[in-house]
């Protein structure tokens, strides 16, 4: 289905150096991480604290990013925020693992027709909208952000499902293969002992490439009011809530969240991508 990602060990330096975009863009990661793990200790102001009295402010010294139309401090939202915004995606992700894993490596493994039923569910899938079908999980088991991500990690499983095969029928080719079964290994235990385990490079990096696509799909299911309700501090809900805002000319609800994101999807992208080709060369 199209839809609009063992953490990665280190990659080693090449010529001593890695890339400045990808230094800047792991070290504004980082940053986020840090920021969300210490929000309780760096927020100034409970996230839901409300202050009807400073509606709307922009920056001061009391509200360093400004506040919402209660009165409520952006920059401590945000920094409660990217805990949701951060971990939902993990999940949603680790579902999309495990389900797209065991279809991909049964279908390239047995064949014949497991892999006919897995990759005709999987062209079906892609060829259904994904956020269409996130929004019929939804609309059957209600919205939040626990359905969401049980949802769209159903969504994701075909693309993992589909890459895990790819990669997987190419190792199944490979001469330790028949090493294992000349010994008398069984299928389950050279998929579950071997295939797999060698297939993790690839799909970890596979996953980090997905990740900020993962964080963007939660943040629009956020905004268009399926994924996390008030009074969470998810940073797509607080894009939703601060739009009424910009017509009375206050643009800092809906663009300091929107900023996160964007700046947390494009760090992903950067690092995912180089680390995801470093994985797979396998260096």
């Amino acid at each position: 289905m199209s839809t609009t990602l063992s953490t990665p060990s280190l990659p080693k330096r090449t010529g001593d150096r890695w890339p400045a975009g990808v230094v800047v863009a792991g070290a504004a990661l980082a940053l986020v991480v840090v920021a969300a793990v210490l929000a309780p200790l760096l927020a100034p102001y409970a996230p839901d604290a409300i202050d009807l009295s400073a509606s709307l402010n922009g920056t001061t010294g009391a509200h360093l990013l400004g506040t919402d139309s209660s009165g409520q401090d952006l920059l401590s939202r945000v920094l409660y925020g990217a805990r949701t915004s951060l971990i939902a995606p993990v999940l949603l992700l680790a579902i999309a693992a495990v389900l797209g894993v065991a279809l991909g490596t049964l279908a390239a493994w047995r064949g014949g027709w497991a892999d006919t039923v897995v990759s005709r569910l999987t062209d079906v899938m892609y060829a259904f909208p994904g956020l269409l079908f996130t929004v019929l999980i939804i609309a059957v088991f209600g919205a939040g952000m626990t359905t969401s991500v049980l949802a769209l990690g159903l969504a994701y499983t075909p693309t993992v499902a589909k890459y895990t095969r790819s990669v997987a029928l190419a190792e199944r080719r490979k001469p330790y293969i028949d090493a294992y079964r000349v010994q008398g290994m069984g299928g389950a235990r050279i998929c579950a002992c071997h295939l797999v385990p060698n297939l993790g490079r690839s799909i970890t990096g596979y996953l980090v490439v997905l990740f900020g696509e993962a964080l963007m799909s939660l943040a629009t299911l956020s905004y268009l009011g399926f994924g996390a309700q008030p009074p969470s501090s998810d940073w797509g809900l607080m894009v939703q809530e601060g739009q009424a805002a910009v017509v009375q000319g206050a643009l800092l609800p809906a663009m300091v969240p929107g900023v996160a994101i964007a700046l947390v999807v494009v760090s992903f992208n950067v690092v995912g991508v180089w680390a995801a080709d470093r994985l797979d060369s396998g260096r």
